[in-house]
């Protein structure tokens, strides 16, 4: 699971892009001024970096240009309310990858954060395909290793992997659920899917290959084989 470490002095803001990067498959470290960014930040564990600029203590540019100074490799995702052409530039100069006006839509911060991994080599290499046993209800990661699933985890893996390289919406898999979408709390399917990222690394030591689309569904992106 990539490292991400989140600079954002906005509370509410800080919490739902928190909740927002751990549902794309982030490991998260929340910060909230540039002391507490230069307290936590870790070189070898964290590899990309989501940071607003106008900070409590600081400008966030002069630490972007801190650690460019230093040989950082981290890539930078500048997110901040300043969205005038000179800010911009101003911050490419500094050393920021990208440059991403709060008020986007959060996929937008998804599919940077994606391109940003794909050019770091951050991209979990496919070896082989993963496997959905759905008479013993097991998952098999490219590695061999195995994960019993519950009733409810195959019938969402299920779901996703026989549309592997799509989009699904969420109705879909609430459907596939044989739950009502009308009705149904969407938090439970936020939390199941978390639930399941989190097993499955922590069983195979692979990360599930499970983009989320914010406002659209998921993606499961790499060769699956399902077997009856």
């Amino acid at each position: 699971m990539t490292e991400l470490i989140l600079l954002e002095d906005e509370p509410v803001l800080a919490v739902e892009l928190d909740e927002f990067l751990r549902e794309c498959g982030y490991q998260v470290t929340v910060t909230n001024s540039l002391a507490s960014f230069v307290a936590a930040f870790d070189e070898q564990r964290h590899r990309l970096a989501v940071l607003d600029l106008g900070l409590p203590d600081g400008d966030g540019l002069e630490l972007i240009g801190q650690l460019r100074e230093r040989g950082s490799t981290l890539g930078i995702v500048a997110f901040t309310a300043r969205s005038a052409t000179a800010h911009r530039v101003s911050g490419f100069r500094q050393g920021a990858d990208h440059y991403l006006a709060k008020g986007c839509d959060l996929d937008e911060l998804a599919a940077v954060l994606e391109a940003l991994r794909r050019r770091l080599g951050l991209l979990p290499q496919p070896t082989a395909t993963w496997q959905l046993r759905l008479g013993p209800r097991q998952l098999q990661a490219p590695n061999q290793q195995d994960l019993r699933l519950s009733h409810q985890d195959i019938l969402v893996l299920h779901c996703l992997m026989r549309r592997a390289g799509e989009i699904v919406s969420r109705r879909e898999i609430v459907s596939a659920l044989d739950e009502d979408y009308l009705t149904y709390d969407q938090r439970r399917l936020d939390t199941q899917i978390r639930r399941l990222r989190r097993k499955v690394e922590e069983t195979t030591g692979l990360e599930l290959p499970l983009k989320t689309l914010r406002n659209n569904g998921y993606c499961f992106y790499e060769q699956v084989q399902i077997v009856g």
